[in-house]
């Protein structure tokens, strides 16, 4: 099975995700490079807490979160957890969008923030700046090493390299690709495989109390 028939069975049963989520009305560069941050460590449902304080304050803003009194945004953005360096980040980011046109942001922009990793670049470069870079989490790693296409020890670089030379780079396929991994993995390819009830017929052999 090659990456393309895994992408076309995911988009079969799935549907397209349209991602990445955003609130009406708000600036989507914005909300998904802040989004990007908040949910590091921690949930969607709390990352939507935090992001609903900040519409609430008209705080959904690059200039606004800079030039922000630091410990009011902590506030805001306490539901996301790890608020005290998540601040300062969105500090930051926000800073690096403010002074630089946001097609010239590369990567190492991106990287060289304190607190933006390689998950949360590429999230903010794909979702926000629409570049064709593609997103690897514990959910890619987890789907593609139990189809057996990777390693389970793969690391992020060379699972993105793998990704990128099996697949047409196609900016709408790297994003729909990411979030039907996702979505695959919320629904079956959990911790806990559902394996009997999954369309792909891994045939997997997960012993109790493994989490991949």
């Amino acid at each position: 099975m090659t990456l393309k028939d895994v992408y076309n069975k995911l988009l079969e049963k799935y549907g397209y995700q349209n991602w990445w989520p955003v609130h009406e009305g708000q600036n989507s560069i914005v909300e998904i490079t802040f989004g990007a941050v908040l949910t590091q460590n921690t949930s969607w449902k709390n990352v939507e807490k935090a992001l609903e304080n900040l519409i609430k304050h008209n705080m959904l803003d690059f200039e606004k979160v800079y030039c922000s009194d630091i410990e009011f945004l902590k506030e805001l953005i306490r539901p996301a957890g790890f608020y005290n360096q998540k601040a300062k980040t969105l500090k930051a980011i926000s800073k690096l969008f403010l002074e630089k046109p946001h097609k010239d942001i590369t990567r190492e922009d991106l990287l060289s923030i304190k607190g933006v990793g390689k998950e949360t670049a590429d999230s903010i470069l794909l979702y926000a700046l629409n570049k064709p870079y593609f997103v690897i989490d514990a959910y890619t790693k987890r789907f593609l090493s139990r189809l057996g296409l990777v390693s389970d020890k793969i690391d992020y670089d060379s699972l993105q390299s793998f990704i990128t030379q099996n697949i047409e780079m196609d900016l709408e396929v790297y994003k729909e690709f990411h979030a039907l991994i996702v979505k695959h993995c919320k629904e079956l390819c959990t911790k806990k495989p559902k394996c009997e009830i999954c369309f792909f017929n891994c045939e997997i052999n997960i012993t109790e109390g493994v989490k991949n």
